[in-house]
């Protein structure tokens, strides 16, 4: 068993921006990746509405600092073969760090996390990366949205560059989930079913490629 940890925020989750509820399971983006690979291989859901690369948020009811919980995810799943990283969308959000530069430096440090975790188990192949740049923001009526997300709309077409460069230097892989994915006009960063799904699909010849690398599919 090959067990792939899919570490993300709302849009992982399955946020659905037409009244904020969860998508029905079929429809995320991880569920539809578990479905187009072997069923010997684990994919792992962890979603968290807020969560952010490697801030600290005081206004929500739990810890989103994505880094900091890497590795008690990691060691609760292990062991991993690859982990799939999406976030940064939280990030660009003014009270956070409001930029796609300072995104790209939390997840490289969530890149370096998962590269020096140590699982303490007797046989350990270190998991491969794949990271994902986030969809980009689109304009909303919601006013609050808005406002909250200060420049994100400007600042997620940022994303695909910067996020590609940090692979680049971490010597892991890259997608641009906005080449398949955009987000619903409702809210403007969530993605309605087609889409998130839209973001499963694309992912499956790539997992593969990468879990074959490993002799795992």
């Amino acid at each position: 068993m090959t067990t792939i940890l899919c570490y993300g925020d709302s849009l992982t989750w399955g946020t659905n921006p037409d009244g904020g509820m969860r998508h029905a399971y079929a429809d995320r983006w991880p569920s539809v990746l578990n479905a187009g690979l072997p069923s010997d291989i684990e994919v792992i859901a962890e979603g968290m509405g807020g969560r952010t690369t490697a801030y600290d948020d005081y206004t929500g009811d739990c810890d989103r600092n994505g880094a900091k919980l890497l590795t008690s995810i990691m060691h609760s799943h292990r062991p991993i073969g690859l982990v799939i990283l999406m976030l940064g969308t939280n990030d660009l959000k003014p009270q956070i760090a409001g930029t796609a530069a300072a995104a790209a430096l939390g997840i490289r440090r969530c890149i370096e996390i998962v590269r020096h975790h140590a699982p303490r188990l007797p046989v350990y192949v270190q998991p491969k990366v794949l990271l994902v740049a986030p969809p980009r923001l689109v304009p909303t009526p919601n006013a609050f949205i808005t406002e909250m997300m200060g420049d994100g709309v400007a600042q997620s077409a940022r994303f695909a560059q910067l996020y590609a460069d940090e692979a680049r230097l971490a010597d892991c892989a890259f997608f641009d989930a906005a080449t398949v994915a955009t987000a619903s006009g409702i809210d403007g960063i969530h993605l309605d079913a087609a889409n998130t799904r839209a973001i499963g699909q694309a992912l499956i010849p790539v997992v593969r490629g990468l879990l074959a690398e490993q002799g795992a599919a």
